[in-house]
């Protein structure tokens, strides 16, 4: 069992036969009674989002995890599929269990594979992913005197927003935990 003060992002426990993952963690501490703990969860069977609300002193079911490291091969539209470097076993996920990490996936992408009882949940993505821009618009001169920003697409359909110099043919890096620019490669 796991103390629901010692959830964080990333964390995945089992409540009421649901596998859940911390996406966004907030303890709230009142000035007289008990704290709350508030958590974003996101449903690794389902792909659905919840919001979770427990009391300190609570606490939920803790389930033993396996990684194996893998290759994104290709998608049918409705599925993800992926290789394991070890076995060349092919596990699948759903797009709607993947949600957003979809967008960030490239062809030959070293991914980590969450299993649970044999089963594949979720996919942990590298920190930052390249990927080229497809489309930008032009950069308009005299727009220097401010950190100005336009939106571009990448090949994988991810908009972003980016510095004026980016252009489209470009390769920039790209955090996958904020889906933010970082620089261009």
């Amino acid at each position: 069992m796991i103390d629901v003060n010692e959830l964080r992002k990333g964390v995945t426990f089992e409540l009421d036969g649901h596998i859940y993952k911390v996406l966004e963690y907030d303890h709230h501490k009142p000035g007289r009674g008990k704290a709350t703990i508030r958590v974003d969860v996101r449903d690794l069977r389902t792909g659905t989002r919840l919001k979770k609300k427990f009391n300190s002193g609570d606490s939920v079911q803790d389930i033993r995890l396996t990684f194996k490291n893998a290759k994104y091969m290709y998608n049918d539209g409705e599925k993800y599929f992926f290789m394991d470097v070890e076995t060349y076993e092919q596990p699948s996920l759903r797009g709607d269990i993947l949600g957003d990490a979809t967008k960030f996936l490239t062809d030959e992408m070293e991914v980590k594979i969450t299993f649970f009882e044999g089963a594949p949940l979720d996919v942990d993505l590298p920190t930052t992913v390249d990927q080229q821009v497809v489309q930008a618009d032009p950069s308009v001169k005299g727009n220097t005197a401010t950190s100005v920003t336009k939106s571009v697409t990448t090949s994988t359909g991810l908009e972003v927003d980016v510095p004026n110099f980016v252009e489209a043919g470009d390769t920039i890096r790209i955090d996958t935990r904020t889906g933010e620019y970082v620089t261009r490669v």
